[in-house]
């Protein structure tokens, strides 16, 4: 999801890139210790195996398929062909598979969105604050660190989007899917997506604030 929201934002995709490497390979060594954590402090038991399995299969895996296959495809066509080719044409295929996923996820917690927007209503507002806040204050330093625009865009957006991705496997596996926490990780996606367009809205709009 964040490159395609720092390629919106008209950002630089290898700053982009980098960034969300480096998010990944936090991920990948703070998220199982840090959910231990949390789950501690609400004195719930600690499923490691479960949360270490989660984030090895969709952090761990992706990232080591995509190195590997990035650098075979560059030795076989060479790297202007990757460049110009085949990452327009993964553009377009990444827009798309976030479209059916939305739709996938949406569909598994249609009748509860529908029956009790309440709740969704409940989960959402600390979500939105939560999101805009961390993005104002993202997008405000970039501008005092002097970056330029394409620089700070992508800097703000990736600090304001979320892995609910791994949220959501992970609450699924722990709690099932009809669970409340797997609600709220849908809800997350649900509010994200449109908050994150609107941010990328207003970068678009405050691009005279950086030089």
């Amino acid at each position: 999801m964040v490159l395609i929201w720092g390629h919106l934002s008209k950002g630089n995709d290898g700053h982009t890139l980098v960034m969300v490497a480096i998010n990944s390979l936090t991920m990948l060594f703070l998220y199982a210790p840090l959910g231990g954590w949390l789950l501690g402090v609400n004195k719930m038991p600690i499923p490691w195996q479960t949360i270490v399995l989660s984030v090895i299969i969709y952090v761990g895996l992706p990232l080591v398929l995509g190195y590997h296959s990035r650098k075979w495809i560059i030795a076989k066509k060479g790297f202007k062909w990757f460049e110009e080719k085949l990452i327009h044409y993964l553009t377009e295929v990444s827009i798309g598979a976030l479209l059916v996923t939305l739709i996938f996820l949406f569909s598994f917690k249609g009748d509860l969105i529908i029956s009790q927007p309440q709740i969704i209503f409940l989960i959402a507002i600390p979500l939105f604050i939560q999101t805009c806040f961390i993005f104002g204050i993202t997008y405000v330093m970039a501008r005092w660190l002097k970056l330029s625009y394409r620089d700070a865009a992508p800097s703000a957006l990736i600090g304001a989007s979320n892995h609910f991705e791994v949220a959501i496997a992970t609450s699924t596996i722990l709690f099932g899917l009809s669970s409340g926490a797997s609600l709220a990780t849908v809800v997350g996606v649900l509010i994200e997506v449109p908050v994150v367009l609107m941010l990328v809205r207003i970068c678009l709009k405050a691009k005279n604030w950086f030089k």
